[in-house]
């Protein structure tokens, strides 16, 4: 709610979750007298280390922010009420069931468009899945490609992965390796069962990604799916291509159910890429083309 400065700052990093409040909330290793002295660099408090850095959507270090410290507080406790006490199976908070498991959810059918590059929120599947559409998103406004959240069915608590079309194309980039294998190996020390809902075209290409190891980062993910005992499910709704495919809680990453959406898509890639890669160097100017 403060701030946390110098050596302090190691003490909220070694935790699993760390809120901030907006404006008041600051952290730093070294703060912006120390930056101007050796750098000559003017920031202020918020620039180098508010809420809007840190839980922003920049260094991913804090998991959500909020706009007062009583905001902050009951976002603590509504985290949880959906989580165990410790990593003991019988200590996982158990609700009532009053969300009928098996009602018809007729939005589904429309949710996802037919056309594979048409955009579409995976939050709003995830919601009408999950008991009552509640759900308790963890760092949502950084690597917002891909969706991790906690929320319950039939009353027990369940961690939620997705990727998200709505952002990238829901393309898996560092950012979004980081933050879902973060997730998962928390779920997994918890004894919290993992849903994955899947539409990835892939890993996003560029040197920005490869140079800042993209290899490295994509293993984290792929390792906490493969080392995870939890029981995990999977659920693929339009595309799931490549690598990326792979990574995303696959059968061969000994995924215990994978379902997949009616018109769903696996492949090593998207059927352009690879006829352009088949057909390299084949097709001629004067060939007619089909319309």
């Amino acid at each position: 709610m403060g701030p946390c400065a110098g050596g302090a700052v190691y003490s909220p990093a070694m935790t699993d979750f760390i809120f901030m409040v907006d404006h008041t909330s600051y952290m730093f290793v070294t703060g912006p007298e120390v930056v101007k002295t050796v750098t000559n660099e003017t920031v202020t408090k918020e620039e180098l280390g508010g809420a809007s850095v840190h839980a922003g959507g920049k260094s991913g270090v804090a998991h959500g922010s909020y706009p007062n410290d009583v905001a902050a507080l009951r976002a603590m406790r509504t985290l949880l009420d959906y989580l165990p006490s410790s990593n003991d199976p019988a200590t996982l908070p158990v609700r009532p069931v009053t969300d009928d498991p098996n009602r018809s959810v007729p939005s589904l059918d429309q949710l996802v468009p037919d056309d594979p590059n048409m955009p579409y929120d995976m939050k709003d599947v995830i919601r009408d899945v999950l008991d009552h559409g509640s759900m308790f998103e963890i760092q949502p406004e950084n690597a917002k490609n891909i969706v991790t959240a906690f929320g319950r069915m039939e009353g027990r608590t369940v961690g939620v992965v997705g990727n998200n079309p709505m952002t990238l194309a829901g393309c898996l980039d560092i950012g979004a390796s980081e933050k879902a294998a973060r997730f998962v190996r928390f779920c997994d020390a918890f004894n919290i069962p993992i849903i994955t809902f899947v539409d990835v075209p892939g890993f996003l290409p560029g040197t920005g990604q490869e140079h800042g190891g993209i290899i490295r980062h994509g293993a984290k993910l792929l390792f906490a799916y493969a080392e995870a005992t939890v029981p995990k499910i999977t659920i693929i709704s339009r595309k799931a291509y490549g690598g990326a495919y792979d990574v995303m809680a696959s059968k061969h990453l000994r995924g215990d159910a994978n379902y997949a959406w009616p018109g769903a898509e696996i492949a090593v890639m998207g059927a352009k890429g690879a006829v352009e890669i088949i057909f390299r160097g084949k097709v001629s100017d004067k060939w007619p083309v089909l319309q």
